[in-house]
């Protein structure tokens, strides 16, 4: 399935959840919030956030400085 990331399509595994695509794009850790199609999805159901073909995923990082 085709999943657009950041604004970059990309593909995975039918099924493939929110967690596993960060670890497939070796982000873990690395991101501190996702966007699903405009929604935020918490950390907490990131294991159990299905992804389905076409979705609109943006990842982001937080990053301090003045």
């Amino acid at each position: 399935m085709k999943i657009i990331i950041n604004g970059n399509e990309k593909e995975f595994k039918v099924g493939a959840t929110l967690q596993e695509v960060l670890r497939d794009l070796s982000l873990e850790g690395k991101v501190m919030a996702a966007a699903l199609n405009m929604e935020i999805v918490k950390q907490d159901k990131w294991e159990s956030c299905v992804l389905k073909d076409s979705d609109k995923l943006e990842l982001l990082d937080f990053v301090g400085g003045g």
